[in-house]
Formats: C-alpha cells, structure tokens, sequence
C-alpha cells in the first residue's frame, strides 16, 4: 500500500535505539526486509496486521510507532512580542484571559540554563500580531493547565518547579521581565500574573500606586511573594572599601545598571537623589543590563565594582553585600484569573512547607508574611 502523505512514523529511531536492524525487526514481527525499509523511508504505509505486529515486535503502543500530521491541531495565537516578519519561531504557548497567547523562544527568551522546549512552531503570520502555530504535539490539556508569570524575583523560578512537583498537571511558564514590564505584560493579557518590587516614596507605598495607574480601573489584588534586601552587590572582600552609593564617587567605582522600569534601578535613582548625587557623576550608570543575574556576573568578572540586586543573589555568586531597602516583592493578578483552576493550584502552593524552605535558605528574604492579600485595586 502506498504511504499515506500525512502519515508520518517513528520506527527507525525506536529500532536502532533497541539495537535491531532492519532483518532483526523484520524477523521478530513475521514480515519481510523491505517492508521495514519501505515503512520507514515512508514509501509503504503497513496494513492494521502488520502494524500491530510491528508494535508489539517493538514493545510499545501504536501511536508511538504512527501519527497523521494533520493530527497535529493549529490555533490562532496573539504574539507576546514583536518578530521579525517572515521569520519562523519556535514558541511555547498559554491560554491567558480567552485567548491564545504564542511566547517567541528567540534569542535569551529560549534559554535558561538549558533550552526550554516549544509546544509549536509558526506557520503563518494572519495579522499585525497575530500567527497560526502548529502544536507540536496534541496535549491542550498541558496548555490549558499553564499558568503565566512576568517577572524579575529568582525565586519565582523555585515555586514555580516545586509547585510543578506538588501539581504534576500543572505548568508554570515563568517569563523574565522588570517590574513594569510585566506589569504592562499583565494589562496586555499576556500574563496571568506580574511579580514586582517598586516603591514609590511619595506615598511610602509599595507597587499598589503603580498598578492603580497601569490597570486603570481594573480590577487586581496583590499577594505578596515576601520581602527581599535589596543594595549594590561588591566584589568579595569589599577592596574598595564601599559602604554607600556616595563612596561610588568619591572612589571612582564602576558600575552596572539595571534598565528603565526595574525596581533595581528605581531604587538606585531615589537613592542617588536622596542624597544629592547627580546620575552622571557615577561612571558605568548607562551601561545597562537585564537581569539581577547579569548584574552579579558583572561584578564577579571585574567588568565593574558594585551594581544593584539583592541580598540572595549577593550569597548565591558569592559576593558582597551593602543593604539598602528592604522591598516587598508582590504578585498582580486581576480578579478575573483568581477563580481560574490553574492560579488557583499555583497559589495555593505559597503555604506550603517545600515553597517555604526553598525561599529560606537563599537568604535576605523574609516570607512571613507570604501568600497574603496586601491590597486590591
């Protein structure tokens, strides 16, 4: 029988990983050398008979052997992020607020330590931001069951896996953005929550004044995640013998920035106004970069002296620390998403004593007061 041009198959990399070849398989399964040749050049569609036999020769189910790619669904998804046109993107997906949200795994975004695995590929742009992406798979239950969080906390990352361990149906899609960014990521409907850490020193308040002006009339509440220290990160030792923002002027310090819209850099404006030093007395101020892991990397590579993050992240690249505010990190979520099952099994996880431990041991975080509702706007 001729192949079927959709049908598509897996036997030649379950064969020669069993250490069989062609003769060996055909053998075992009761056919002959050229229909496992011709099945797996994919000249040769097999009838039910021999399909079975190859299955069961293999010690696997069907399905593992055979698929029909028009098997695989395609769904309309709104682009987190602009891409170049044309381009086909490798990208992982969620359902946030109705819709499909398509999240581009180009550049840092594919990476963490490792690769992070797409749920589909692009196959046609149909708007200004909009594509249709094949899923790589037929599991919607495992998209339905994401849940999206923008924001900048390390430790975002460890309740995500240890709630992934708690909750083995849930997935938690961490994406990296500042403060404000994933802030105006949640307004756009591109997340299901935003982690942040901005204090606003007319008020005293914490992150709340933002929300107010970003949502503009929507409805949010805020959790908090726990407080962290926040301070210039030195090299070990302290050679400069830094103590405050002042003695990165008077003794010619260099140091990284954080970009526009992070709390890092927020913290370490107000405090240079504070105390009457202009930002462009203090060299490297413009030499910006994206995340508390880069700015510690800096520092322990001597591309420069002091930067801003935290006390955690002092402790895990084995740096030294100056404290300067205590932020309290907080966790936006419209009210819409709160009934949704996925949040809810995330969120119910910040009791638990596996999130608590992983959060204790970094250092410089408080969580005594994790998983309460800190205000709603």
């Amino acid at each position: 029988m001729k192949q079927d041009s959709d049908l598509r198959n897996n036997l030649k990399s379950i064969r020669t990983r069993l250490g069989m070849s062609q003769q060996d398989l055909a053998n075992i399964a009761n056919v002959t050398r050229q229909t496992i040749s011709g099945v797996e050049s994919g000249q040769y569609a097999p009838s039910v008979a021999i399909t079975l036999r190859l299955a069961k020769a293999l010690g696997c189910q069907v399905e593992d052997l055979f698929w029909l790619e028009r098997d695989l669904p395609e769904i309309e998804a709104v682009l987190a992020k602009p891409v170049p046109n044309g381009q086909q993107l490798r990208v992982s997906m969620a359902r946030v607020g109705g819709q499909w949200i398509a999240y581009p795994l180009i550049g840092k975004d594919a990476f963490r330590q490792d690769m992070i695995p797409a749920d589909g590929e692009s196959t046609s742009l149909t708007g200004t931001n909009k594509v249709r992406v094949r899923l790589l798979d037929d599991n919607l239950e495992t998209l339905h069951n994401t849940v999206v969080i923008a924001g900048c906390a390390p430790v975002i990352s460890l309740w995500a896996r240890a709630t992934e361990r708690w909750h083995p149906q849930l997935r938690v899609q961490y994406n990296f953005a500042n403060s404000m960014a994933a802030l105006h990521s949640l307004c756009r409907g591109e997340a299901h929550i935003a982690g942040m850490h901005l204090y606003d020193p007319e008020t005293g308040e914490y992150n709340t004044p933002f929300v107010r002006d970003v949502l503009a009339g929507r409805e949010a509440v805020l959790i908090t995640l726990g407080v962290w220290e926040e301070g210039l990160l030195l090299k070990s030792g302290n050679p400069m013998g830094i103590r405050t923002v002042s003695d990165l002027v008077a003794g010619g310090a260099t140091i990284v920035n954080r970009e526009i819209g992070s709390g890092s850099r927020m913290l370490l404006e107000q405090t240079l106004q504070k105390e009457q030093i202009p930002f462009d007395t203090v060299q490297g101020f413009d030499n910006v970069l994206k995340s508390h892991q880069d700015v510690a990397q800096a520092v322990v590579r001597g591309v420069a002296d002091a930067g801003m993050s935290t006390a955690s992240v002092a402790t895990a690249f084995g740096l030294g620390f100056i404290p300067l505010h205590q932020s309290r990190y907080d966790l936006v979520i419209l009210k819409e998403y709160l009934e949704e099952s996925p949040v809810q099994q995330l969120l119910s996880t910040l009791g638990h004593r596996m999130v608590h431990s992983q959060f204790e041991i970094l250092g410089g975080y408080d969580i005594s007061k994790i998983g309460e509702v800190v205000a709603t706007v």
